[in-house]
């Protein structure tokens, strides 16, 4: 028997155990890793969406400019008496012994100037700088500036031109003027006007007639143009502009316009037109008047007519809804004023009331209260105050108006208040 060698025999054994091993390996490669064994190759998950770490930051809007109007307004009202608050809303008739001193103790917001104060004790007429003299005298007794006032409408209301020391012969009425020459002749005369009116020391000038009359026998009709609602309105507009540009404190009167009625410095005028007329013709030149006067030294005055449709028991001066008409209706923000409170349709009105007219007027909506018994109504109003009866809210609100017109005028300022 043919017998292997001992090498023979190893060779053998070393095959047999590479080939187990070969088998083995082929096995794993088939079944593949284990499940614990990651794999050579993988997609990484998908990442969660990132946090948002923006932060919100408000968006910073610029500081408003300071208004040095209201700001001015503001200090001047937070620095003031209850005293010198009331005796702003005073817009009196220059009374004839010791106004200077009577504006100062009384604190008074200004004073309206007559026929009367442009002549001296004996009834002669005074110089120009005489006049002038008088003014500054009354400006430098006020620790606030006065409207100093006059009624230089032309024609048959003049207070200045009548004198001959200060002019040749008194302006003409705005009727005389537009027929020679138009709405120019108009404007050359206003100019004229304001000039010789600033160089006396006033600053308000209580024109133009805003009331629409085109019958010569309305009690008003030669104080107005005379003319239609489009003249009037052009008219207007364009007075009050001229004013506005010459740094004259313009006054519309008579809101709601006086039409035919009768004049009210005799007794009562019961105005029964219906409202919608008016807003279709007398309301219209006041309304053109306020659009034209962009920089606030306009006021508007309000006649003592009983206006039946909006409120038939009281005159309108003491109409709180004649008030709303003006605010609301045609848009006046700036100061509005009271025809003369003596007149005789006012204090029986007032008399009947038990009240004072003052007090009357300032509850319904106005603002500067034109009165020759400015003494005793200032006091009344003070006691309304103290009592309740009259809120200082309204008192307030009246005043801001009336500085604001003072501060349109260039009567007081930032610099004014510092100096």
């Amino acid at each position: 028997m043919l017998r292997l060698s001992d090498g023979a025999v190893l060779k053998g054994e070393m095959f047999h155990m590479k080939h187990l091993l070969s088998l083995a390996l082929a096995v794993l490669l088939l079944t593949g890793c284990s499940s614990t064994a990651p794999p050579a190759e993988s997609t990484p998950p998908p990442s969660p969406p990132p946090e948002d770490q923006s932060v919100f930051v408000p968006v910073q809007l610029p500081e408003p400019k300071p208004d040095p109007r209201q700001e001015t307004i503001d200090r001047l009202m937070a620095s003031m008496t209850l005293e010198e608050k009331v005796g702003q809303l005073f817009f009196p008739r220059c009374p004839e012994k010791a106004a200077a001193k009577l504006a100062a103790e009384y604190h008074l917001g200004g004073y309206l100037l007559f026929g009367r104060d442009f002549k001296d004790a004996t009834g002669n007429w005074r110089t120009a700088d005489l006049i002038k003299q008088t003014i500054q005298n009354y400006q430098d007794t006020s620790a606030i500036p006065m409207l100093i006032g006059v009624d230089e409408e032309g024609g048959t209301v003049t207070r200045v031109s009548p004198n001959p020391e200060l002019r040749e012969k008194r302006f003409d009425s705005p009727q005389q003027l537009y027929q020679q020459g138009g709405l120019e002749a108009v404007l050359a005369d206003c100019r004229e006007k304001d000039e010789l009116l600033h160089e006396l020391g006033f600053n308000v000038n209580f024109a133009p007639v805003a009331d629409l009359s085109t019958d010569p026998e309305d009690y008003i009709y030669k104080r107005t143009l005379g003319l239609g609602t489009v003249e009037t309105c052009e008219y207007i507009a364009a007075v009050v502009a001229q004013m506005e540009a010459d740094r004259m404190g313009s006054v519309l009167k008579h809101f709601p316009g006086y039409g035919s009625n009768e004049d009210t410095h005799n007794g009562a005028a019961l105005d029964v037109r219906p409202l919608d007329q008016l807003r279709q013709a007398d309301f219209l030149p006041f309304q053109a008047g306020i659009n034209a006067a962009s920089g606030g030294t306009t006021a508007v005055l309000v006649s003592h007519n009983t206006l039946q449709e909006a409120d038939p028991d009281r005159p309108s001066s003491l109409s709180p809804a004649v008030y709303r008409i003006l605010r609301e209706e045609l848009g006046f923000e700036g100061p509005v004023l009271t025809d003369e409170l003596s007149m005789k349709a006012i204090t029986k009105y007032a008399k009947e009331q038990d009240t004072t007219p003052a007090i009357l007027a300032l509850e319904a909506g106005c603002d500067m209260v034109v009165t020759t018994n400015f003494q005793t109504e200032i006091t009344q109003v003070l006691d309304a105050l103290k009592d309740g009866s009259l809120s200082q809210e309204r008192v307030d609100e009246a005043l801001a108006r009336v500085l604001g017109w003072k501060y349109d005028l260039g009567l007081i300022s930032q610099e004014t208040l510092t100096s």
